[in-house]
């Protein structure tokens, strides 16, 4: 796993288990976390999406992981012209 405790405050993505097996493939179920790694102890890692929700991942079901560069600026929306 690339990521470590030194990585709190940057913008993550961690693709983590979600389930040991799929009923139907009987693969196991996999799942990615895109936000702010807030924190990690005692095995535990915090990651706040952009909607504000947190995320508790358990060190064991990280599969992978790594920073990832900060989000890009949002483009402000065009307002119709008197013509439209």
């Amino acid at each position: 796993m690339a990521l470590s405790p030194a990585d709190i405050g940057r913008r993550v993505v961690v693709r983590r288990r979600l389930a040991a097996e799929s009923a139907a493939s009987g693969r196991p179920i996999y799942g990615d976390v895109l936000g702010v790694l807030e924190s990690w102890t005692n095995g535990i890692i915090l990651i706040r999406r952009s909607t504000g929700e947190v995320i508790e991942i358990a060190d064991e079901d990280v599969v992978a992981g790594k920073p990832v560069p900060p989000a890009p600026p949002r483009r402000a929306r065009r307002q119709p012209g008197p013509d439209a």
